[in-house]
């Protein structure tokens, strides 16, 4: 598949030399510019390319960057992708750690719906409480006992399939965590967001999660 990521931080650029290594054509982009993603490019293989032409013909679109930033991503930037194309979200709200006050977000907003709305793209939210490392480390044949198991939440089922395909091909299970407006259950601050659980770990992380923020998470 051809793939854009937009994000070359710990996540993006740990899904940049994993999907290469798969045989996936990919185009990673950061808010630096292609001269600072020599380096990775020459690592994996990748096109270092701007956040503007990341998502031209790509089938799944990655945005992995802080969430200050999402509304500094280029106007249109969508625009050329493949028709359908998935776009994976997998950022997360630390206001007190990065991000500042995001009001939406405070009042009960989740935040995939907020980046959903700043970006104007369906968004299905994945990999946001996966330690990178895990990206590299961890990935398992589809079968083995124990194998880890990723929330993946979305409204389009057909783009929410593409992402948990590509995430079994990644050496993980998954778990429909249910519509965008029910992905608060993996934010940060609840039992699944850092979990390397199986599917019946996750599950029940899921189902123990509570909507109210705790003041850790909160402005």
């Amino acid at each position: 598949m051809k793939i854009g990521i937009i994000g070359a931080g710990n996540i993006g650029g740990n899904l940049t030399r994993r999907l290469t290594a798969l045989g996936h054509e990919v185009a990673v982009a950061n808010s630096r510019g292609p001269h600072t993603l020599t380096a990775l490019a020459e690592e994996t293989g990748a096109s270092p390319v701007t956040a503007s032409e990341a998502a031209l013909g790509a089938q799944v679109v990655v945005v992995t960057v802080p969430l200050k930033a999402v509304p500094e991503l280029p106007a249109g930037f969508l625009d050329g992708a493949a028709e359908g194309a998935a776009v994976i979200d997998t950022g997360n709200y630390y206001p007190q750690q990065r991000d500042g006050r995001i009001d939406a977000i405070e009042d009960g907003l989740p935040e995939s719906r907020w980046t959903e709305q700043q970006i104007g793209h369906p968004v299905i939210k994945a990999f946001n409480g996966t330690y990178a490392q895990d990206i590299l480390d961890r990935g398992r044949p589809q079968g083995t006992p124990g194998r880890q198991a990723l929330p993946v939440a979305g409204d389009d089922s057909t783009a929410k399939q593409a992402v948990r395909d590509l995430i079994d091909e990644l050496g993980f299970d998954t778990v429909d965590s249910g519509s965008l407006d029910e992905s608060w259950r993996q934010q940060p601050g609840t039992p699944v967001y850092g979990s390397q659980g199986d599917v019946d770990a996750i599950v029940k992380a899921l189902s123990e999660a509570s909507q109210e923020r705790t003041a850790e998470w909160r402005a």
